[in-house]
């Protein structure tokens, strides 16, 4: 990454006027307080050393433009209403280039809208792919809040302004139509439509809201305004009922800080419960670790711990293969002795001050089967004020429970990992430790990790796709004997036993691909020597083919890392190529917890249930099956005959193309045009492992889960029937098959939203299918559809325990007669004989540089005619 734009001479004015503006926008009660900016671990400077600010971690990332956003400000949000989402991201291009002002707006401004979507979980109030609808009084209008925003409509072509005309199907105005808003207006409201408009300075209260709108707040939230979201629903909603508003906000402080090369102490137990198997499956995967996964540059130490604690391999440099095989050759082989956590932790931490004095920054890889010995809280506040993430490994279910506390107080992972050879847990926990400075480049991916118990032959494929190829290392490790090898390339190059590195001490045979390996199906084969059936796994991992080519990445989180078990958890994996989304792969995750509890579920992204999204390569399901016990998460990723690469879009600041000033068009530059072809991404396959979760079900809860609540019900009109089409729920949420339907429907939005007040439909002779599956059900009305008749729909599930699920997002429709020509629609005082048409020309350029970190909050109608 290059440091070319400062980001301290240019962000602090975006967020120090974003904070004005904000703390007007909720009531003089919020503003930025305290803002931390990470920058590349390349750029020249004396930067205040990171302490735990990473990347993966940020609120807002700038960076190269998205291919489907290019350098439009955008929000990722894998949540729900009013749950907090990813990040914001931001391009180099959008803070530097002023040529976005007049088509966004003033960055502050903009700023607090994506604010708003990331902190507070509301959504956009316009709807580019529903510009326009008919109105409950059977007029169109455009999508917005509040509807109190005038403007006009207006088709540009080759630059000229033409009258729209409308959709013969659908009365609607066509395609090419857009609503320009009058540059000054009467209206202040809102933020999350339209923030560009100088009048605008808050969001859209219920007495604005315009519930008639078809844009993702209305189906996101049910209806409800952004503010009834903000003051009521969000995460700082008890903050904001109850703070009184201050006269005026202070301005933020700003520190610039920087990540340098990773330091890293491995804390391994030793301990008497580690004797046997376990101490040699702690050798095998901090070996990998150190072969294959730690990036180069880093420095690594290594310290054991039982009764005593001692340092095995002070920091060392990782240079090439020798400073790895120096390392893996001081792991601990010998276990015995009690188990004195504090006593290996404090010792960690004298190893990490041995390159700068100091362990702010430093990553901790902290790994025990037993609770401590001595008092880990004694040295539990050392561990939090140390600066250092500290990442804990719970081997077996005996691991001290602190230890998850340890590392959500210090920003690390918790993984819990069994020590069964077969299930190769603990080489994948180990392998989840792959640094990440938001260079996917640096990055180890994990292309296969697999086991098998037999006396015979383990056989397999693992795809080699074109986004990955170097340092790609085959590594076998077996129970007893070495098995005999045969491994072939796509080309028919075969390796063998003459190829294969064989620590047998350590029962671990390791393969390193020379250059480059070619793309294709690799074939693997290994004979077990004797008659008696061993275990033996295959981890396989790899790094990006080039620097131009971004490897396809597999992250995969839990929606909440604790549960009481009231209700169910969310799993999600998220497949991207840089920017864009990998859609129509198979993806399965196996959630298994330390008592031996295993469920595996396939993800869907279909866009119902658990999914938020269509086709926006993160795959979701409910996790229902809750009993007691840490669960570690893996998910298996593989190519499927409809597998390509798709832009998703995400929430995002509005694009204004013009304005209406004095009755005349003023055009802004025209965004670029954006290739949305989806694109091909060949056979590959992918393993990820997330961060581990609790579960603890509350002995006063007796889970009755219901079917999960339908989100995508549409309507048309077909004749004089309506065509209703959903996603099946399940029993169980969304597993099983739900018992039956409750389906409503009315001419009114108030009275559909209160459900049991609108008409119900006979359903008695629907049976529902099993969950995931297409419903197309038609059904006769008993009124007469005429030219503007709208109807509006709703539905709920029941299982066979009368738990019913929350009622459905509510479809729309509206019923259109086609008129032999339609008419151009008519724009009322917009006189097109005097049209002017002032059109900037703007350069979109593109330049990578840096990843930032911010925001610590303190404390926390449609009446104008178009």
């Amino acid at each position: 990454m290059q440091s070319i734009v400062s980001l301290e001479e240019t962000d602090p004015d975006m967020i120090t006027s974003g904070s004005q503006y904000l703390f007007h926008a909720v009531e003089d009660k919020v503003f930025f307080k305290e803002v931390k900016i990470l920058v590349p671990p390349t750029w020249k400077g004396n930067y205040e050393r990171a302490k735990r600010e990473t990347y993966d971690k940020a609120n807002i990332i700038i960076s190269r433009p998205h291919p489907a956003f290019i350098d439009e400000p955008y929000t990722k949000q894998m949540k729900g209403c009013g749950e907090e989402g990813e990040y914001v991201h931001l391009t180099p291009n959008f803070l530097l280039d002023d040529s976005f002002l007049k088509s966004y707006g003033p960055r502050g401004v903009v700023f607090v809208h994506e604010w708003a979507h990331l902190r507070w979980g509301v959504f956009d109030e316009y709807n580019k792919k529903e510009p326009f609808y008919w109105s409950k009084n059977q007029e169109i209008e455009h999508t917005r809040c509040s509807g109190r925003i005038a403007g006009k409509l207006v088709e540009v072509v080759n630059g000229n302004p033409l009258l729209c005309y409308n959709d013969p199907k659908t009365g609607l105005p066509t395609e090419g139509c857009q609503f320009l808003p009058d540059k000054y207006q009467q209206t202040n409201a809102s933020i999350m439509y339209i923030q560009s408009l100088d009048s605008v300075n808050t969001f859209c209260g219920d007495e604005e809201h315009n519930t008639e709108a078809p844009n993702r707040q209305n189906i996101e939230c049910n209806f409800r305004s952004t503010r009834s979201v903000i003051y009521k629903h969000s995460v700082d909603s008890a903050a904001l009922q109850t703070l009184t508003p201050v006269p005026s906000p202070s301005p933020p402080t700003f520190r610039v800080v920087q990540r340098r090369n990773r330091v890293i102490c491995l804390i391994l137990d030793v301990s008497g419960s580690m004797a046997g198997g376990r101490i040699l499956r702690q050798e095998q995967a901090a070996a990998l670790f150190l072969s294959n996964i730690v990036e180069e540059g880093a420095y690594v130490g290594i310290v054991q711990f039982s009764t005593e604690a001692q340092i095995r391999s002070r920091l060392t440099k990782i240079e090439g293969k020798d400073s790895r095989d120096a390392l893996i050759k001081t792991l601990p082989k010998v276990a015995d002795g009690w188990t004195y956590m504090c006593k290996g932790l404090l010792k960690s931490f004298e190893v990490l001050k041995a390159d700068d004095g100091d362990t702010i920054g430093d990553d901790v890889i902290f790994l025990t089967d037993g609770e401590a010995t001595d008092d880990i809280k004694s040295c539990f506040q050392d561990a939090v004020n140390s600066g250092a993430i500290i990442n804990t490994l719970a081997l077996g279910p005996s691991a001290d429970v602190i230890l998850k506390t340890m590392a959500d107080q210090t920003e690390g992972k918790f993984i819990v990992a069994n020590d069964d050879l077969l299930s190769n847990q603990l080489v994948e926990a180990f392998s989840s430790f792959s640094f990440s400075d938001g260079d996917p480049i640096k990055q180890t991916v994990q292309l296969e990790s697999i086991g098998k118990n037999t006396a015979d032959w383990f056989n397999g494929t693992v795809p080699i796709d074109g986004t990955v190829g170097n340092s790609t290392t085959f590594t076998v490790i077996y129970e007893r004997t070495a098995p005999t090898v045969h491994i072939e390339a796509p080309s028919g190059q075969v390796y063998n036993q003459t190829h294969v590195n064989d620590d047998a001490a350590a029962k671990t045979l390791t393969l390193n691909i020379p250059g480059t390996a070619e793309p294709g199906d690799w074939i693997y084969s290994f004979l077990n020597p004797g008659t008696t059936a061993q275990s033996m796994t295959l981890t396989v991992t790899s790094r990006a083919v080039r620097e131009d080519v971004l490897p396809v990445l597999v992250t995969a989180q839990m929606n909440q890392l604790s549960s009481d078990g009231s209700k169910p958890l969310v799993v999600t994996a998220e497949v991207t190529q840089g920017s864009s989304s990998v859609i129509g792969a198979n993806v399965t995750a196996t959630l298994e917890s330390d008592t031996g509890h295993s469920v595996q579920l396939y993800l869907l992204d279909n866009g119902a249930a658990a999914d938020k999204d269509k086709d926006d390569g993160i795959y979701s399901r409910y996790f229902t099956q809750l009993r007691d016990g840490r669960y570690s998460l893996k998910v298996r990723v593989t190519d499927h005959i409809d597998t390509r690469l798709s832009l998703s879009r995400h929430s995002g600041a509005l694009y204004v193309p013009g304005y209406i000033v004095d009755g005349k068009v003023e055009m802004n530059p025209p965004k670029p045009p954006v290739n949305v072809e989806p694109a091909n991404v060949g056979s590959f396959s992918r393993i990820a492992t997330g961060e581990s979760f609790v579960v603890k079900v509350a002995s006063d809860v007796t889970p009755n889960f219901p079917p999960n609540r339908i989100r995508d019900l549409s309507a048309e009109f077909q004749d004089n029937a309506v065509l209703l089409k959903w996603t099946a729920p399940g029993e169980i949420y969304d597993e099983g098959t739900a018992t039956s339907y409750e389906i409503r429907w009315s001419e009114s939005l108030e009275v559909i939203q209160n459900f049991t007040n609108a008409n119900r439909l006979n359903t008695s002779e629907l049976q529902p299918q099993e969950a995931g599956s297409a419903e197309h059900q038609h059904f006769l009305l008993d009124i007469k559809i005429e030219n503007g008749t709208t109807l509006f729909f709703a539905l709920l599930a029941e299982n066979n325990n009368t738990a019913k699920s929350e009622v459905s997002n509510i479809a729309r429709v509206t019923s259109f007669i086609p008129t032999p020509r339609p008419p151009a629609i008519s724009n009322p005082g917009l006189n097109l004989t005097t049209i002017v048409v002032s059109v900037c020309a703007v350069t979109m350029g593109a330049c990578l540089i840096a990843f930032v970190t911010t925001c610590v909050m303190k404390r926390r109608r449609v009446g104008e005619e178009v």
